[in-house]
Formats: C-alpha cells, sequence, structure tokens
C-alpha cells in the first residue's frame, strides 16, 4: 500500500526567520516619514501575513491604484531589507528539522505573505530555497491572510491533501489561515506568546524554536 503523502508548509518571516520585529520597525518608520504614529504590538497582531498591498490600503485609503501601492511597498521594502540583512539567520533547529523531513519523504514547501524581492532575499540569501518543493508568495495570490489561499495552493503543487499538511507559524492571521484550510498548525512563539494563539483548535504544539520538534510527534498529534 502506497503511504499517505504528508507536507510540512513553512510560513517564512517570523518563522523560517527571526524578523518580524524588522518588519514591524521598518513599516513604523515607513509610516511615520507620512506623519502616522503606529503603535507596534497592535499593529502585528493585526497585520501579520497580511500582504504589504493590503496593509498600505488599510492605513493610507482605498483610493490608492495599484501602482502607487507597489511603489509604497517597494519602498517599505526597501527599508526592512536594509535593516534585517546584519541579522539574516535560521530560526534553532530549522535546518535540521527539514532534513529529518528529507528523510521521511515530507514535501517542504514555504507559504508567505511576502514579495518576490523579499522570498529571493531570505531563501535565496540563505541558500534555502533547493530545499523546498514549492515556494508561494504574494505574487501567487490574490489575499494574505486570513484567508487560506496561500497554503491551499501549497499543498496543491505539493501533491498534499490539506488534512495531511501542518504548517509552521508566528501570527495569530496565519493560524487562522491554517485552521480555514482544513491543516493543523505548529506555533512559534519567535513574537509572540503562547497565550496569543490560546482560542485556536489547530493548534497541536508550541516551541520557542524548532530544537525539540521530530517527525513522528508531530503528526501523531
Amino acid at each position: 500500500m502506497t503511504a499517505t503523502r504528508r507536507a510540512f508548509i513553512f510560513d517564512m518571516d517570523g518563522t523560517i526567520v527571526d524578523n518580524m520585529s524588522f518588519h514591524t520597525d521598518s513599516w513604523i518608520a515607513f509610516f511615520q516619514r507620512r506623519g502616522k504614529d503606529i503603535d507596534a504590538d497592535e499593529f502585528f497582531r493585526t497585520t501579520a501575513g497580511r500582504q504589504g498591498k493590503e496593509i498600505i490600503r488599510a492605513q493610507m485609503g482605498e483610493h490608492l491604484d495599484d501602482d502607487e501601492v507597489r511603489v509604497l511597498n517597494d519602498e517599505k521594502e526597501v527599508v526592512y531589507r536594509e535593516l534585517y540583512e546584519p541579522h539574516r539567520k535560521t530560526v534553532t533547529g530549522f535546518d535540521q528539522l527539514i532534513a529529518l523531513a528529507k528523510e521521511h519523504d515530507v514535501a517542504l514547501a514555504v507559504a508567505t505573505a511576502a514579495p518576490n524581492a523579499n522570498i529571493t532575499f531570505t531563501l535565496d540569501g540563505l541558500d534555502l530555497r533547493r530545499h523546498f518543493d514549492t515556494v508561494v508568495g504574494a505574487a501567487d495570490v490574490a489575499r494574505g491572510k486570513p484567508h487560506p489561499d496561500v497554503f491551499l495552493l501549497a499543498a496543491e503543487r505539493c501533491g498534499v491533501a490539506p488534512e495531511h499538511c501542518i504548517v509552521f507559524e508566528d501570527a495569530p492571521l496565519g493560524v487562522e489561515a491554517a485552521r480555514r484550510a482544513g491543516m493543523r498548525a505548529v506555533v512559534l512563539t519567535t513574537t509572540l506568546p503562547a497565550d496569543a494563539f490560546a482560542e485556536f483548535d489547530n493548534v497541536i504544539h508550541v516551541a520557542s524554536d524548532f530544537s525539540d520538534l521530530t517527525i513522528d510527534e508531530l503528526f501523531s498529534s
């Protein structure tokens, strides 16, 4: 009998790399230049996982056309990459976990709200892209999290049913997107404490990093 195909789907920012504070700082700097003060904690909780174009329109107005939004979003992402580049590295235990996944024939995917330039900056900058069966980003789906589109597309490209996928996330909107996709989730507390995810019934594990996670334990949860 053929074994059931399984997959790990990783959010990128705040999960593969511990960088969300740099994203928040760059958004705050971006909006402050335009006379708009942002509360950092509230901003993260309500926007992490959303696409940049969605955040810009929510904060600056739905009247902006696509070209205006694209220019503004590119400007913000340049600020982010300048801030984060000296600190770029994977979360502890990530490299070991994906190596184990390969040994167990677990498909690997990235599903992120990041634009292509940031995907290149992170995955290619750390030589990670070659490990993944597919990478799905903001350019591939119309809607960001909490909509499930990015996770469903990643599962489809891997040829794995949603119920056999485990999502790794650091943000409530991402965990909600996984729930809507019919997927279980592992929460990384790189950005928020465990109690921020208490309401989610699809969370099977909460960890500070990847170092103590095992394949058998995760898929038996």
